[in-house]
């Protein structure tokens, strides 16, 4: 089969399409002929040798597919051949066959293309785990969500919105901020020309109930001086750097919960249990076309460093699509 492979030029890297062994699923595995995956930063970060794959995962980069079932390890009991399936997968995306275990598969969406449903697993499984799980959003809630162009941004400020949250997001463009907007933001800030503690000061004077950061560093006392007394910052990246100061003051006197969480390194148990909660509580949306998903540009394979690139430029808005 065709794959990615990552060669290495110093501190720099290509991606160049290279022939490998079709993968053989395993027991309660499926094998997906892919037709579409979703680029993540992640798999950049995974590239540069800067974060590797978990243990026994495939190291071909890709953490989500969409395509047709076409073979089933022993035990698997729901998936049947030719279905079409959207999976996530701690390795393996960027191939033309992938291996993804039965529980975290989930039916694509009707009405969806496969280049749509490959835009679907990491942004929805990131944005129900944190904001949902982790951040207990409830109906009412006020929320600030960095990055709102991004493929987790624009699903969170959609799933969000859907639940009744009021919705605040920033983004480095005009245009950026006027799409995210449509998709349900009260307000967009564009961080290049506004002061976001700022403008919330004004909007919310109460403050925010939830922050999802994905820049670190100097956001993380300006997220403080924003949150709600027992308000939640969960972080999800550190764009910006992991090391910051911050006075601590502040965090006690509000009661606020700071929290930091990643979906890869999570069991296969946990990976399973957010698949069926998120399968109960928002698929039904996506097949109402309630929320959707946000593809910003497709590329073949053999363009795969362009995509890389684009995504590194922050020039996207929602999932940068390869097809196969």
């Amino acid at each position: 089969m065709r794959l990615i492979g990552v060669k290495q030029q110093g501190s720099h890297y290509t991606l160049e399409v290279q022939e490998g062994k079709k993968p053989t699923p395993a027991e309660h595995e499926v094998l997906i002929k892919v037709a579409a995956a979703g680029v993540n930063r992640a798999d950049i970060f995974q590239a540069e040798g800067i974060y590797p794959a978990p243990e026994g995962a495939s190291p071909v980069l890709g953490m989500e597919v969409a395509g047709e079932v076409v073979a089933l390890g022993k035990g698997v009991k729901i998936c049947r051949l030719g279905d079409k399936v959207v999976a996530l997968m701690p390795g393996g995306g960027y191939a033309e066959y992938a291996v993804a275990r039965e529980s975290e598969i989930l039916p694509l969406p009707s009405g969806l293309k496969e280049v749509q449903g490959a835009a679907l697993p990491e942004a929805m499984y990131t944005a129900y785990l944190n904001l949902f799980e982790i951040g207990q959003l409830k109906p009412g809630a006020k929320v600030l969500v960095h990055g709102g162009a991004s493929g987790v941004g624009t699903m969170a400020i959609q799933m969000a919105a859907v639940m009744g949250a009021e919705v605040f997001a920033t983004a480095g463009t005009k245009a950026k901020c006027k799409a995210i907007e449509a998709l349900g933001a009260k307000r967009a800030i564009c961080y290049k020309d506004e002061d976001f503690v700022a403008v919330l000061k004004k909007a919310v004077p109460e403050g925010v109930d939830i922050v999802l950061d994905i820049v670190a560093g100097s956001y993380l006392e300006k997220n403080v001086k924003v949150l709600a007394p027992r308000g939640k910052l969960v972080q999800i990246a550190v764009l910006e750097g992991s090391k910051t100061e911050i006075n601590l003051a502040a965090v006690l006197m509000k009661n606020i919960s700071i929290t930091g969480s990643t979906l890869r390194s999570r069991s296969i148990l946990e990976r399973h249990e957010i698949t069926r909660s998120l399968y109960n509580s928002f698929w039904p949306m996506l097949e109402a076309g309630r929320i959707k998903p946000v593809v910003d540009k497709l590329y073949p394979i053999a363009e795969a460093n362009e995509a890389h690139q684009r995504m590194k430029a922050n020039q996207n808005i929602g999932k940068i699509i390869l097809t196969f």
